[in-house]
C-alpha cells in the first residue's frame, strides 16, 4: 500500500505562515500505478510517494473488506469506478421501430444492467435516457459488470450497447457524482463502439492479476481533457486476446 504525499500549500495563520500537508492512500501493485491514480482523481502529481505496510494502516483506520456479491457498497466510499452505459443509435432506433419498441429495448437494458450490479455489489447513480451510470467500490467488480452486462445482451441479441470505465475519487452531492474521474468514464464510453468496453488506464491497472485481459487501444484525445489518454478494452467474448 502506497501513502502518497502530495504537494504543499502554504497556509495563513495569523501574522505567520507554515507549510502544511495532505495525505491520500491508495491501494495498488506498484508506484507508478499510486501515481496514476492519484493524477486521475485529483489532476496533480504527488509529491511524494511512501510505501507503507497494510497492518500499520489497519492499526490506523481498522480493517477493510471487499464488499460480498449482492451488497451495495457504503455510499460515503472516497475512490471510486465509475462505469457509464449507452445503447448506440436510440434515436435511429425509435425511428425505426416506433416508440413502444424502443421502450421495449431498453427496459430489456435496464433490468440486465441492474441485475448485474446486484450481482457484482454496484450502485446505480442515475438513468441517462440511453444508459446508466453506475459506481463501485472495486475495479474488478465494475469490470466484472461490464463482461455480465455484455455477454448477457449478446446472448439476447437485441440491444447493442457500448460501456465506458473509468476510476479516481468523483466528488458526491445531492446523490449524483461528479468529476475528472466522471468525465473520463463517459468520455472512455462515448469512443466506445457498439459491444465494446473501454476503460482508463488506471482501470486497466488496478486489474492486473485479476484473470482480465485487455487489449491497448493506445492515447487518445477526449474533450476536458488536456493531454491524450491511454485507453484499454477489455476482452469479453470466447478467444478474444489480449
Amino acid at each position: 500500500m502506497f501513502r502518497i504525499n502530495t504537494a504543499s500549500v502554504i497556509c495563513a495563520t495569523g501574522s505567520t505562515s507554515q507549510p502544511a500537508r495532505s495525505f491520500c492512500l491508495a491501494e495498488a501493485p506498484s508506484a507508478d500505478v499510486a501515481m496514476a491514480v492519484h493524477r486521475e482523481a485529483h489532476g496533480l502529481l504527488p509529491e511524494e510517494i511512501i510505501e507503507v505496510e497494510g497492518k500499520d494502516v489497519e492499526g490506523l483506520l481498522g480493517t477493510t473488506q471487499e464488499v460480498p456479491r449482492r451488497q451495495t457498497p457504503p455510499p460515503d466510499t472516497a475512490f471510486r469506478a465509475v462505469l457509464f452505459t449507452d445503447v448506440e443509435g436510440s434515436t435511429a432506433l425509435t425511428q425505426r421501430l416506433g416508440d413502444a419498441r424502443a421502450m421495449e429495448l431498453l427496459r430489456v437494458h435496464d433490468s440486465t444492467v441492474r441485475g448485474a450490479l446486484t450481482e457484482t455489489g454496484g450502485r446505480e447513480i442515475k438513468h441517462t435516457g440511453d444508459g446508466l451510470m453506475a459506481s463501485f467500490g472495486s475495479v474488478a467488480r465494475a469490470v466484472e459488470c461490464s463482461i455480465m452486462v455484455q455477454r448477457a445482451l449478446a446472448a439476447e441479441d437485441s440491444v447493442r450497447l457500448r460501456i465506458g470505465i473509468g476510476a479516481g475519487e468523483p466528488v458526491e452531492e445531492s446523490n449524483d457524482i461528479f468529476g475528472a474521474a466522471v468525465q473520463l468514464a463517459a468520455r472512455a464510453c462515448s469512443k466506445a463502439v457498439a459491444g465494446q468496453i473501454i476503460v482508463s488506464g488506471v482501470v486497466r491497472d488496478l486489474c492486473i492479476g485479476k484473470g482480465f485481459a485487455f487489449t491497448d487501444r493506445g492515447r487518445v484525445r477526449l474533450k476536458g481533457f488536456d493531454e491524450p489518454v491511454r485507453l484499454f478494452e477489455v476482452s469479453w467474448r470466447g478467444g478474444e486476446n489480449a
